[in-house]
């Protein structure tokens, strides 16, 4: 049977890391690490500079699960590194987030650095969200999780990939179906806040509304999400831009000329 790490960066007791929990089991053995608080917007981050803690917690249906004070890929590394015994998992599933992760998202979010820290491991991951911020019905976006974890370990993935599972907060018989995407352009409204403590000295917050996006670039994720589609992007780590290099390395020929 398939071994499945399953985290998130919404925190232990996020209901839609149960509800995937709940679609796994079909797939494989599923094993949670997650933090033990929200990590959202945590990019990928690594904890090297103070200690780790873990703990057995159990979740609402009885599963037994890990609670790590760390961030996502904190919570990955660990099971890699051997934590729970010197099995790695046969793929990474993270989510499922409150809130889609398209387009520029990706580099900010803990959800998606999960995935990420388990292909830099070898291991095939996927991310999985939720386009809403209110929804509490994760039952469909977990079975698209687990339909597309299903498919991955049947077919596999390329060395230094992972697939990016957004899903529509739309009734399931609604949704028009599923499309292979590119990343969108995201469009963030932050704007920055400023207020004043107790004593008088200010602090900030960076609020704003919700951010939108392209919808009208055909074939992004941006674009199926708002047209009910479920959107699946594949990203590669290597994030080199091949078609730069070589006007890159002509601007040397200027710079050791100078």
């Amino acid at each position: 049977m398939s071994y499945i790490l399953l985290t998130n960066d919404d925190g232990i007791h996020h209901p839609g890391l149960l509800a995937l929990k709940n679609a796994l089991t079909a797939v494989g053995e599923v094993v949670i690490m997650a933090p033990d608080h929200n990590w959202s917007a945590a990019g990928h981050t690594k904890t090297m500079h103070k200690p780790l803690r873990v703990k057995t917690v159990t979740l609402p249906d009885g599963t037994p699960a890990h609670a790590s004070t760390g961030a996502p890929s904190d919570c990955v590394a660990l099971v890699v590194l051997g934590l729970l015994g010197s099995r790695l998992p046969d793929l990474v599933v993270s989510g499922i987030n409150q809130g889609a992760n398209v387009g520029q998202d990706i580099t900010y979010s803990g959800t998606v650095a999960a995935a990420m820290e388990g292909v830099i491991s070898g291991i095939p991951a996927i991310a999985v969200s939720l386009d809403s911020f209110d929804a509490q019905d994760f039952a469909y976006a977990a079975q698209v999780g687990a339909n597309v974890a299903r498919l991955v370990l049947q077919h596999g993935l390329p060395p230094h990939t992972l697939l990016n599972v957004n899903v529509p907060a739309w009734p399931a018989e609604q949704i028009a179906g599923v499309r292979v995407t590119r990343l969108g352009r995201r469009v963030y409204r932050d704007l920055l806040i400023e207020r004043l403590d107790p004593r008088g000295r200010p602090y900030y917050w960076i609020g704003g509304e919700p951010p939108g996006g392209a919808v009208d670039e055909t074939g992004t994720d941006i674009w199926a999400l708002a047209q009910g589609y479920v959107s699946i992007t594949p990203l590669r780590m290597d994030m080199t831009e091949y078609e730069l290099l070589n006007e890159v390395e002509s601007w040397l020929t200027d710079w050791s000329s100078g």
